[in-house]
């Protein structure tokens, strides 16, 4: 008789114990790895920080969102395969990146297509636009938002940088895009593909001669500081997806679904506006910093150097599709 008792309290206790660990097990956060390659105080870090702490607000007890910043985690060149593997949920690549999942995306990347931010963002917002998120769901890959980092500046370790002949002959550090590649060959120059990470190094080597970025990511990685001369150009665009695993997002509770994309609301949000606060404050502060020096083209000089990026429009408009472009030129007006 005590025997069976105590068997049977044994039983009775091991039933509890994986009872509660089920339980325990049930109520865990589902946690959300978010890891991209730039600074905590660049604007794509800055979004990635509000997402976190609104989704977890949102989401108390269920949602865990942790930032990895700066490529502690994965640089450039691994984000991606780590996305589409399961082992983070969420990163933030350029726009850049995805020409090998979507041609279309290289529409981004065309030299002069924008005149301004406030373009960027009338074409982002309309339904070609927001089509290009969902444009790659059958690679794995689901876009969530457009966050905006500025528009480029080129720099060098020149003394002059106004009109295209003065970047013949030299290395420029792209990102890894065909249409930048073509960019900067189409004015005689020579691209050098590098991960984010290694741009400071290779600008105080000599490796490459110049680059091409935003104020704020310029200022946030002390490029000012190891180069001669910065043009005032805003020949392109530097934004970012934030993208997931299609499978993984579509696999998510409905109310944490719904939670992470009202964060992701806020997020992109809070993001764009602090994008175009940084990029302001941090032309002033690489001014101020007198390291290198800035020079504003004259419209004759913009002039120049559109005609001379004409034939790369003409290169890739079959594979983005000549009415992505013309929705995109008409955000302009």
């Amino acid at each position: 008789m005590i025997k069976n008792t105590s068997r049977m309290l044994g039983i009775l206790g091991a039933s509890i114990a994986m009872a509660f660990s089920a339980n325990a097990l049930a109520q865990s956060p589902i946690v959300v790895k978010f890891s991209h390659v730039v600074a905590d105080k660049t604007p794509k870090g800055q979004g990635a920080l509000k997402f976190k702490e609104v989704a977890e607000k949102l989401l108390p007890g269920k949602v865990e969102v942790q930032v990895f910043a700066n490529s502690q985690l994965f640089g450039d060149a691994k984000e991606m395969e780590a996305l589409l593997l399961g082992d983070v949920q969420m990163i933030a690549p350029s726009l850049s990146k995805f020409d090998r999942y979507t041609k279309k995306l290289q529409l981004f990347d065309l030299p002069f297509l924008f005149d301004d931010m406030a373009a960027v963002d009338r074409f982002q917002q309309s339904d070609q636009g927001k089509a290009l998120l969902n444009s790659m769901t059958d690679r794995g890959l689901k876009g969530l938002a457009y966050w905006h980092n500025g528009l480029k500046q080129l720099s060098t370790n020149r003394d002059k940088l106004t009109r295209p002949e003065d970047v013949k002959g030299l290395k420029f550090r792209i990102q890894a895009s065909d249409v930048l590649e073509a960019q900067f060959r189409q004015l005689g120059a020579n691209p050098q593909k590098l991960a984010f990470s290694e741009v400071y190094q290779a600008l105080q080597t000599g490796v490459v001669d110049g680059q091409e970025n935003t104020w704020s990511n310029i200022y946030s990685q002390k490029f000012h500081e190891v180069q001669k001369t910065i043009a005032n150009t805003n020949h392109g665009v530097i934004d970012y997806m934030v993208v997931t695993n299609a499978k993984w997002w579509d696999g998510l509770p409905d109310d944490v679904r719904q939670g992470l994309e009202q964060a992701m609301a806020e997020a992109t949000k809070y993001a764009n506006d602090e994008a175009a606060k940084l990029n302001e404050r941090d032309r002033q502060l690489i001014v101020d910093a007198n390291k290198a020096k800035v020079q504003t083209l004259t419209k004759e000089d913009v002039a120049a150097w559109r005609a001379a990026m004409e034939p790369v429009w003409k290169k890739f408009e079959d594979g983005i599709g000549a009415d992505l472009i013309e929705a995109a030129q008409k955000a302009n007006s």
